[in-house]
């Protein structure tokens, strides 16, 4: 079974406590992306996504120098890399979270979105019915060896 080690991003984008809301929002559109873990060294401390930077930034009409930990989102759902893709995408379900920050020993590992694991288990899924229909024995072919 596929593991989050094997699809996670290992190279993310990421800021610190020292970073402001307009620098997040600039790093979200220099990279295409709604999600910025934010870390003290390598330890995740919280993550910061488009939709914080609205809600607790702008439309509590906060100016672009406000500190990131007036909009960060502490209380953060993770995963170990060794988590299997069924059990990323059945907790990212359950938790309604659509990035899940990998972790380990307390260090930021990786991210994995909802994008790759629908990827993953597509070509698992598509590999499984390819294999399964290789595996059934063809009627003609039977047939013509009786």
């Amino acid at each position: 079974m596929t593991t989050l080690k094997e699809i996670m991003t290992r190279d993310c984008v990421t800021v610190t406590l020292e970073d402001n809301v307009y620098e997040i929002a600039v790093k979200m559109k220099q990279h295409d992306i709604g999600f910025i873990p934010v870390v003290d060294g390598k330890q995740l401390i919280g993550v910061v996504t488009d939709r914080d930077l609205v809600v607790r930034g702008y439309a509590e009409k906060r100016s672009g120098s406000t500190a990131v930990k007036e909009v960060i989102s502490e209380k953060t759902v993770t995963a170990s890399p060794d988590m299997t893709v069924r059990e990323a995408a059945e907790l990212m379900a359950r938790e309604q979270i659509r990035r899940l920050p990998i972790v380990e020993n307390g260090e930021l590992a990786g991210v994995v979105a909802i994008g790759d694991l629908a990827v993953r288990q597509k070509l698992e899924d598509e590999a499984g019915q390819a294999l399964s229909r290789i595996s059934e024995p063809d009627l003609n072919e039977t047939q013509a060896y009786h």
